[in-house]
């Protein structure tokens, strides 16, 4: 009987010795490399075959992410038209860890007519690939985690590691920070986080709940009702926000039996409520709630007239949360 366990252990113990032994190639040949992407003055090209494609396609990926423009391309694609996507400006990540892989090597030639600058990834430092590229960058291992030996899987596991070791190089190289992350992850919640702003999202125009300071409690708790956002603000004659009432200070003057038939919302309600301004971050509106364990808030403008509001639902449709 097969001992899963077992085998997965040998597995991740081999693969974890391959990538330690990366760092004896993080080398002169590495700060070429990485020189060499950061003064490109086009793309990062990345060519693979196979399973090394596979783990191209991922790299190209987390350059592009991380301040470094890249894309992958099919060397078999590139062999039929995709090589007019390959200028002079660029330079082309091939990755072959046996360094021969032949659909590689036949488009070596036209990247040196084309006089795109090339960088290997091999894990023989004497392979052809090796010799012919600008740079190499070794990821040879001791072994593949495959039993059979067959199977690419501590190599491209090393090749993968080298290849993120390569975009997070670059990255601080760039002064690359989260806020630039965030532009090329608007839909990632990182993206929401950072980029989301209360204009965004808020309910505006005749989406905002308020009510004159003068009117009746019942008349504020028909237009909560009508809105939905669980509160209304509180308005003087010139419109400007004099208070907050929320479904919490209905509770509130419910347990103290107050006639919400006879009684005026300026005598209950919120005083100084907590307001912000329609170009917070949502992240930062959302931290603010959190702290003072409140579910809605008002915007106001520059006179402090409320402008929009929103609560916690909105910023969890907006990914926020």
């Amino acid at each position: 009987m097969n001992n899963y366990k077992q085998l997965a252990r040998q597995v991740i113990q081999i693969e974890q010795q391959a990538v330690q032994g990366l760092l004896r190639y993080i080398d002169d040949n590495f700060e070429q490399a990485c020189q060499m992407m950061f003064a490109c003055q086009g793309r990062v090209i990345v060519i693979g075959m196979g399973k090394s494609g596979h783990i191209g396609g991922k790299i190209a990926a987390t350059l592009a992410s991380t301040g470094t423009p890249a894309f992958f391309v099919h060397p078999g694609e590139a062999s039929h038209g995709d090589l007019g996507m390959i200028t002079t400006d660029d330079v082309v990540l091939t990755i072959s860890y046996s360094g021969e892989t032949a659909e590689v090597l036949s488009i070596l030639p036209v990247l040196k007519r084309i006089g795109a600058q090339v960088i290997a990834l091999t894990g023989n430092p004497q392979s052809t690939l090796a010799k012919l590229a600008n740079v190499h960058l070794n990821v040879a291992i001791e072994q593949e985690a495959c039993p059979l030996g067959l199977a690419p899987t501590s190599s491209t596991t090393a090749t993968l590691v080298m290849g993120d070791a390569l975009a997070v190089a670059l990255l601080n190289a760039r002064g690359f920070t989260a806020d630039d992350f965030a532009l090329s992850h608007p839909g990632g919640s990182l993206g929401k986080r950072l980029l989301l702003r209360i204009t965004d999202i808020m309910h505006t125009e005749q989406q905002v709940p308020w009510v004159f300071g003068n009117a009746l409690i019942k008349d504020a708790l028909v237009e909560m009702s009508r809105k939905g956002l669980g509160m209304t603000a509180v308005v003087d004659q010139q419109q400007q926000l004099i208070g907050l009432f929320t479904d919490g200070d209905l509770r509130r003057i419910l347990e103290q039996k107050v006639d919400i038939h006879q009684q005026t919302i300026d005598t209950v309600m919120t005083l100084q409520p907590t307001v912000v301004d329609q170009q917070m971050l949502a992240a930062q509106a959302l931290k603010i709630m959190e702290d003072k364990k409140i579910n809605g808030l008002i915007v106001v403008n520059d006179n402090h007239y409320p402008i929009g509001a929103f609560n916690m639902q909105d910023l969890l449709k907006a990914g926020v949360l």
